[in-house]
């Protein structure tokens, strides 16, 4: 009973990290990660579709092994939190722009902790 609601929540997960390929405000990899998760769990042969991806498989794999994020990831990641925090500042003003400061700070640091 669990392997058809996993593999449905890795396939959503999947379409999730698919759309946050093509749009900047929505990430990919933690998607992928949910999706690989969840494929292990119901469809081996689709988890290994994403491992074996060439650009994003890597990445999945570093984070799976080694709790891993690269410096141009990271720095890519934190740029775009940034990006939107102006872009908030610059849409919507007070107070939203320092939910999106926080959220900067917050899963900046994050990030920029991580083992690269």
């Amino acid at each position: 009973m669990k392997r058809p609601i996993f593999k449905a929540l890795g396939i959503a997960s999947a379409g999730l990290g698919a759309i946050g390929a093509a749009l900047p405000i929505m990430p990919t990899v933690p998607f992928l990660l949910l999706a690989v998760y969840f494929f292990a769990r119901s469809s081996p042969e689709l988890e290994q579709k994403i491992l074996e991806h060439p650009h994003w498989g890597p990445q999945v794999k570093d984070w799976r092994e080694r709790r891993a994020i690269s410096r141009k990831s990271k720095t890519i990641a934190i740029v775009s939190i940034a990006a939107g925090v102006v872009f908030t500042w610059y849409t919507l003003g007070a107070p939203y722009y320092y939910i999106s400061l926080a959220i900067l700070v917050i899963c900046g640091t994050w990030i920029a902790t991580r083992n690269e």
